[in-house]
């Protein structure tokens, strides 16, 4: 008895039958060749951002780290588990990206429970209380602003979130000295699942803009870098 759930095995069928059958070559290609992706991308686990459907990309384009709100931990070489990190360091050291877009989004649930600050554990162990806890300055400083509305407040977060992640990324070393010496650049993005905008942090204002996508030419649009 084949033991998985029957929209996910219907699925597969309709992949064999479309997306791989018209990519096999590419398939048997990164088989044998291994892969080769210029970006990587931090992207939340919540099952309506995925990125590589949000930036259209096919397979062995873009090496993704899904967690809950698309947070990078502080670099901290202490001997425990840290799976994030060890993404982190392969996609840097082994794969040698070129760039890396911590991409966040609107009605992210992690973040809504950084902002609710009589929420309670899920669980006895609480991961995720301790897991959002990263951002628990910023959060209570949002919370605390009384002229925001709820709403303000969730896509505010979002937003410094990924700036949090951007700051603890420069404080791995292999990543800080890449991105100095040219060879590695960072990004972070905002989308929004509502209306399928996204919008691209500048580097230097840090504010997040939304790029005029429907004047790019349609052969642009498709080669044009999402890290861009």
């Amino acid at each position: 008895m084949v033991d998985l759930p029957d929209t996910l095995l219907s699925g597969y069928r309709s992949f064999m039958a479309s997306d791989f059958s018209e990519q096999r070559m590419r398939y048997k290609e990164l088989a044998d060749q291994g892969q080769t992706p210029e970006t990587m991308v931090i992207a939340c686990c919540d099952s309506r951002a995925a990125p590589e459907i949000i930036f259209n990309t096919r397979p062995g384009e873009i090496f993704v780290l899904r967690n809950v709100a698309n947070m990078i931990p502080p670099y901290e070489p202490d001997g425990e588990y840290h799976a994030a990190s060890a993404a982190l360091e392969f996609a840097v050291q082994s794969l040698k990206v070129k760039h890396i877009v911590v991409l966040g989004h609107g009605r992210c649930g992690g973040i809504k429970s950084a902002l609710d600050l009589d929420s309670q554990p899920l669980s006895p162990g609480d991961f995720i209380g301790k897991w959002m806890s990263l951002l628990a300055p910023a959060a209570e400083t949002i919370t605390a602003n009384t002229l925001m509305t709820q709403s303000e407040r969730q896509t505010a977060l979002e937003r410094i979130s990924i700036r949090y992640s951007l700051n603890n990324l420069r404080s791995f070393p292999c990543v800080d000295i890449l991105e100095k010496k040219g060879r590695l650049t960072l990004h972070g993005a905002w989308f929004d699942i509502s209306t399928g905008e996204l919008w691209v942090m500048d580097s230097e204002s840090g504010d997040f803009i939304r790029p005029d996508v429907d004047e790019m030419p349609a052969d642009a649009e498709q080669e044009a870098d999402p890290a861009a």
